[in-house]
């Protein structure tokens, strides 16, 4: 099976779907960084398609940036400025020909995420 990488994001505050969190995702190699796609949250909190799809689809490390401040800053969650999470990077690495799910769990003073399904 090709590999390829979903992602989404849940509002843990608020108990349902992040919509609208843009996330940028980039291939990392030590210090540098090269920008591979760039996608929106739907409604359900998802993107509409695998934020790398199987035909550009490479093992490697990789970083996933939402920008949860905006959406934080849009649903009045963001308290005083600066806030404490803005942009949450969250780094991980892709060793297989694989499906991975990166999601990430968000409230306004701490997040989380897994390998998902």
């Amino acid at each position: 099976m090709p590999g390829f990488l979903t992602t989404h994001v849940l509002d843990t505050a608020r108990g349902g779907p992040a919509e609208g969190i843009k996330i940028v995702l980039y291939r990392a190699a030590g210090t540098s960084h090269r920008k591979v796609a760039e996608m929106v949250t739907n409604a359900d909190g998802r993107t509409d398609t695998p934020i790398l799809p199987h035909d550009a689809f490479q093992t490697g490390t990789y970083e996933l940036v939402f920008y949860a401040g905006d959406y934080l800053r849009a649903t009045g969650q963001s308290g005083a400025e600066p806030m404490f999470l803005d942009q949450v990077p969250i780094r991980f690495g892709m060793a297989l020909e694989d499906h991975y799910h990166v999601p990430l769990l968000l409230s306004p003073y701490g997040y989380s995420t897994y390998r998902g399904s």
